[in-house]
Order: structure tokens, then C-alpha cells, then sequence
């Protein structure tokens, strides 16, 4: 901090009442660094325009910017990037904002290929869900990168995306529906009462009559939204529905298993169906 400016990275500034954040590294990183360096992976996806890509809580507390440079031109090294060199092609770069990013299918597939399938389902429906690409393009493209480092869960992945999905939650949420063998769910699933729409489930399945919903804080939290969703189960359950609600504790808490409560959420919902039925 030098009197009413702060030391963003060697050479740039900025008036000291300006708050942090992902754009403003962003910016700052294009004005310094060489011209064949692009950001990359969950700050790309945000860049161009999928909000909820970024790392849980990444709004509050800033993490260094992924920017990478073509193979074999070396890294960046300062305190605002964390970078390394990628197999880029021109055709995987456009500029938003003066910034070179990946675009929205090499992002995709960039955050396909990562250890855990929870966090590569994150990333390939927020992509998806931009609607650049179509999801055949996204499952054509997968195999370029035969060969590369977790390549395996893109592939296995890639096939589940859904671009409908609303949060990062639902998105694992409806993986662990999948693996748990639940009958295919259908995400953003509206229930009609003839002409009248009870609702729209985060996640469902109208064959047996089940739905799981994913209530992270920021919109499920106030006592208008608390009331708002309440009144919404209640008339889809009186449709016949069954509904099991889950929080972030309960899809990304350490030790949790929400594939046993799903599991006995759709045999419950099995039960009720003669009862739905009539």
C-alpha cells in the first residue's frame, strides 16, 4: 500500500478502495504479462460469463489466477497467477475484455480432466449450460486428449453433463444419483397440476414419482425463501411426490453418503406409487 494506491503485482497499481476480485486480477495480469499467456480452467469459465464455475467461497477469498502458456514457453512466476504450459491451439483462444482466455468447449474439457468426477461434472455443466457448444460437440472433441492426465474421468463424465443444472450442488447431487443406479434423473423437472405448474424440482424422475433438492444458503435461507420453498413441496407432494432435501453438509460433508439417502428415497417413492397412481 503506498498512500491511496495498493501493489497488485510488479508495475500495477490500483486506488486502494478498490475491492479484489477475480475480474480485477484478471485485468491486471493482461497488462503485464507476455502476449501468449491465456487464463485457463474455472477462471476462464468465469471470464466467460459461467459464475458459478469458480472454486467454492472463491468470491471471498481470492485465489491466484490459472494462466497458462503454449508448450514450450516456460511459466509465469508472480504472486497473482498459478501457471505451467498447455497444448493450445490458436483455435482454443478468444479475448474477452482484452484478456486471452480458453474458450467455453477447451475450458470444458480442460475441467473434464481433472482427479475427481464430482468437481469435473461442476465444470462441464456450467459450461455446457453457456450454450456454446452442443453436448455432441462436447463428447466429440474427447478424444484429442487420448492420452493425457485424467482423460478417464472426461470420458466418463462427458456423457452426464446437463447445461440445465442451476449450482454446483445439484450437479453432484444428480452424480450421485447415477451412481447410486436410481432410474435417469431429469434435471429442472416441472410438475403440472393440468394446467397449473406446482413447481419446477431441482432433480427427478416422474416414472417413480422421486425428486431430491439441493438448498445451498444463498438462496434457500431467508425466511421468504424458507416459506416459498415449503409451500412448493407441499403441493408436489400432494401430487403424489416424494421429495428429499439436501444441503452442502449433506452432498460434500466429509464422511456423508447421500447415495444410501437417495437410494431409500426412491424406494420410499416406489412404494407410494399404486398410491400415486389412484
Amino acid at each position: 500500500m503506498r498512500g491511496g494506491l495498493r501493489h497488485l503485482i510488479k508495475g500495477v497499481y490500483v486506488v486502494a478502495a478498490v475491492p479484489d476480485s477475480t475480474g480485477l486480477r484478471c485485468a491486471a495480469l493482461s497488462l503485464v504479462v507476455p502476449d501468449d499467456c491465456v487464463v485457463v480452467d474455472r477462471h476462464a469459465g468465469w471470464l466467460l460469463g459461467a459464475h458459478m464455475v469458480l472454486a467454492p467461497n472463491e468470491h471471498l477469498e481470492m485465489r491466484p489466477i490459472s494462466m497458462f502458456r503454449p508448450s514450450g514457453r516456460g511459466r509465469l512466476r508472480n504472486d497473482l497467477s498459478v501457471s505451467g504450459e498447455r497444448n493450445l491451439l490458436p483455435s482454443d483462444i478468444v479475448e474477452v475484455h482484452g484478456v486471452p482466455v480458453t474458450t467455453a468447449i477447451r475450458t470444458a474439457w480442460d475441467l473434464g480432466r481433472v482427479r475427481w468426477p464430482s468437481q469435473a461434472i461442476t465444470g462441464l455443466d456450467s459450461m455446457l449450460g453457456l450454450g456454446h457448444f452442443t453436448h455432441d460437440e462436447l463428447l466429440a472433441g474427447v478424444e484429442r486428449f487420448k492420452g493425457m492426465r485424467f482423460v478417464t474421468t472426461l470420458r466418463g463424465v462427458a456423457p452426464l453433463a446437463d447445461g440445465s443444472s442451476q449450482s454446483p450442488g445439484e450437479s453432484v447431487l444428480r452424480l450421485r444419483w447415477i451412481e447410486g443406479g436410481l432410474p435417469t434423473p431429469r434435471p429442472q423437472l416441472p410438475v403440472w397440476d393440468g394446467d397449473s405448474l406446482l413447481g419446477i424440482l431441482d432433480i427427478g424422475n416422474e416414472e417413480i414419482g422421486y425428486a431430491a433438492e439441493y438448498d445451498g444458503a444463498e438462496w434457500h435461507s431467508s425466511a421468504e425463501q424458507v416459506d416459498h420453498d415449503r409451500a412448493r413441496r407441499r403441493d408436489i407432494q400432494d401430487a403424489g411426490w416424494t421429495i428429499d432435501v439436501f444441503t452442502s453438509a449433506d452432498v460434500f460433508g466429509q464422511g456423508i453418503d447421500p447415495e444410501a439417502r437417495l437410494r431409500l428415497g426412491a424406494a420410499t417413492a416406489r412404494q407410494r406409487l399404486p398410491r400415486r397412481a389412484s
